[in-house]
């Protein structure tokens, strides 16, 4: 592991004292610091959700690629007229193209991001709401997250582990006068002011022995009735363990023998393994004199231990336990040691079957890495490219990865994560490289985004069912009236103007309602889901389309080109200025039924297609979406009957199409219902 390296110095590292003759051998961003700095300057990866929108353009690029050039062709052999085949297929390549999504998208996007920011939740990049959804593993630091970052002093025992007031008060005269910059521990020590207020009344400072990184320890002599001396020495176990001849235990000295010495250790070493940080007190009393020094702390007296611990967050075990009930796997990332970091881990209810190290990680293959990252749920000992491969290797088990951390070393696993969640409390590089800003550093709030991203992937999923199986369907009854026809299945203005009250009737997705089944579990992007949905759903809209084709053609006589229009219409079409086939009565009246069939079939599904289960009894759309779908079915039968109609070359239905239009769209509705249940309980889509 390069941080643990004894004969390198790296860019940033702070020196205690001492003095060394060094070699510098890289600088700038060639040093270890300095490659991080440059890995938040590259181009990010690709995250799931760009790859899934790319691959849903290059799906309907391929529909595209299929169906215009059949429609052109067809429609030119079969009717010689190019220019009007041109005409017609470059509609229908405007009709297939989801010029709405972009759209769709950035709405959802931009909604979810200003609720997001009620719930505490600053979204830098709007694509990482979906990712927040979609994801299925979250990596997290420790500290500050698990954690409250606020250490406590939580035991202070004798040598055998038994609680004893008189350690706590000894350390507290030990914190209380040492003159040096207090540490997180000497701030917890101190915590209790009353018990400090009433032990200096009775004791006053004499001298000091500072800390230095060689003895790991510090002293402080106090004077004590009746005119005595008293050194008060804490400091790690196993250093201060090795200048004490006795111990104290219930009120009694004893003498410590080679015997002995393997209980004690135990004894501090079973508070690590508990999770605690560990300092051991020891003390000596002394004759006065003028002043004390390093040489006076031998001969002490082992008095007990303090045990420190950053406690779990309150908040920490419930919201795990409901981020695994939304199917998310909570692993820890950590640079701590695995003592510490098994004790947090088991108090918020997280699975120890598999722990890796920093050491075991650097002997892995990158293939070995993914499935033993897989399986294990806690990594301690970290370095920063550590946990830049972890995420890497989980990416490539087809994994949607966030991460979550606050510290310069977490820079590049934020940049190549799939969500990048950061604090604003973090430093700079940490927050520059997040998607995403929590206000408060909580897992909470991280489930809540969970819970928003999902919706608003839910919302953009309708509207890409939605156009794809439309789209799908509409390849098919394009292809087959072109085949059939004399004329063209639909003048290019009418297919626009079909295509232009279509996507107005989705405007309102982005403020659908979503059933709780569609946020209960991740939602990545399945282009075999989507291609399933397309290839059973589309076909659906087809039966009827082709219906409404026989209808046209047999039962309103459309066959036949000589049809005389209504006297009202007589004259509008005895001064039509073209001689080609699509400009005579019957030619108008079956591409107004299909306009108005088609219509109104693609407008009243959106409501089958929005959910999974049986629309407006067990699933309520939206307001909005209630009206807009009411109003574009409303403006599609006014149609044929208005002067802006006429204009656009539609004339007026005959009674008996209404009725039969009804029956048509209750059955196509009733079978959409019937393939999509189908396709749920096949587990599909």
């Amino acid at each position: 592991m390069p941080l643990e390296l004894t004969s390198v110095c790296f860019l940033g590292t702070s020196v205690d004292s001492g003095s060394a003759t060094a070699i510098v051998i890289e600088t700038g961003l060639n040093t270890y610091l300095g490659s991080m700095a440059s890995v938040i300057t590259e181009q990010p990866p690709p995250t799931a959700f760009d790859e899934g929108v790319s691959s849903f353009t290059w799906l309907m690029l391929r529909f595209m690629a299929i169906m215009v050039p059949l429609v052109l062709f067809i429609n030119g052999f079969s009717k010689h007229n190019w220019g009007e085949a041109f005409l017609f297929a470059l509609a229908v390549a405007v009709g297939l193209t989801p010029e709405m999504l972009p759209m769709i998208v950035s709405v959802c996007l931009s909604k979810g991001a200003i609720l997001m920011s009620r719930k505490r939740v600053i979204v830098k990049r709007l694509n990482s709401i979906q990712n927040l959804g979609a994801m299925d593993i979250l990596c997290t630091d420790k500290t500050g997250t698990l954690t409250m970052d606020r250490v406590i002093l939580k035991r202070h025992c004798d040598v055998a582990l038994n609680d004893d007031d008189s350690v706590l008060g000894m350390a507290s005269l030990n914190s209380h006068f040492q003159t040096g910059l207090k540490n997180v521990l000497d701030r917890a020590i101190l915590q209790d002011q009353e018990i400090h207020r009433l032990l200096t009344n009775d004791y006053s400072k004499v001298d000091e022995i500072p800390f230095d990184f060689n003895r790991k320890m510090m002293s402080v002599v106090v004077s004590m009735p009746p005119g005595k001396h008293r050194l008060i020495c804490k400091g790690a176990p196993e250093s201060l363990l090795g200048r004490c001849s006795q111990f104290e235990l219930e009120g009694e000295i004893y003498p410590i023998n080679q015997l002995l010495i393997g209980d004690l250790k135990e004894e501090y070493d079973q508070l690590s393994a508990d999770g605690f940080r560990v300092l051991a007190l020891a003390y000596r009393d002394l004759s006065p004199k003028p002043a004390y020094n390093k040489d006076d702390e031998y001969d002490l007296i082992l008095k007990g231990y303090l045990g420190f611990l950053d406690p779990p967050k309150e908040t920490a075990a419930t919201a795990i336990t409901a981020l695994q009930k939304h199917g998310i796997v909570v692993k820890v990332l950590t640079g701590d040691n695995e003592l510490v970091s098994r004790k947090i881990c088991k108090e918020v209810g997280l699975p120890l079957e598999h722990v890796l190290a920093g050491t075991d990680i650097e002997g892995m293959s990158d293939a070995d890495l993914a499935e033993n990252a897989e399986s294990a749920t806690l990594f301690v000992r970290l370095a920063p490219a550590h946990k830049q491969r972890i995420i890497r290797a989980l990416q490539s088990k087809k994994h949607v990865v966030g991460f979550m951390g606050d510290g310069i070393n977490d820079a590049p696993a934020l940049r190549v994560a799939d969500v990048g969640v950061s604090v604003d409390t973090a430093v700079d590089i940490a927050k520059e490289a997040a998607d995403a800003i929590l206000l408060e550093k909580s897992l909470m709030v991280v489930e809540e985004g969970v819970i928003e991203g999902r919706k608003v992937f839910a919302n953009i999923l309708k509207y890409i069912r939605m156009g794809a199986s439309s789209n799908f369907g509409n390849m098919f009854s394009v292809l087959g009236a072109s085949l059939w026809l004399p004329y063209l299945p639909m003048a290019p203005i009418k297919i626009l103007t079909n295509n232009l009250l279509y996507d107005f009737s989705q405007v309102p997705i982005p403020t659908d309602e979503v059933d709780p089944e569609q946020v209960a579990n991740p939602r990545p992007w399945s282009m075999g889901e989507i291609a399933r949905f397309i290839f059973f759903i589309g076909p659906c809209s087809s039966i009827f389309d082709y219906t409404t084709y026989l209808m046209m053609w047999f039962l309103f006589k459309c066959a036949d080109l000589g049809l005389a229009p209504p006297p009202g219409l007589a004259a509008h079409f005895a001064s039509a200025t073209f001689s080609q086939p699509d400009s005579t009565y019957a030619a108008a009246l079956f591409q107004t039924g299909w306009f108005v069939e088609s219509l109104l079939t693609q407008t009243l599904i959106i409501h089958v297609i929005r959910t999974n289960k049986i629309p407006f009894i067990q699933s309520r759309p939206s307001g909005p979406l209630i009206m807009t779908t009411a109003g574009i079915m409303l403006v599609g039968i006014w149609l044929p009957f208005s002067p802006i109609g006429l204009w656009l070359g539609f004339v007026p239905l005959p009674i008996l199409y209404w009725p039969l239009l009804l029956i048509t769209l209750l059955l196509y509705v009733a079978l959409t219902q019937v393939v999509k249940m189908w396709l749920v309980r096949k587990l599909w889509i």
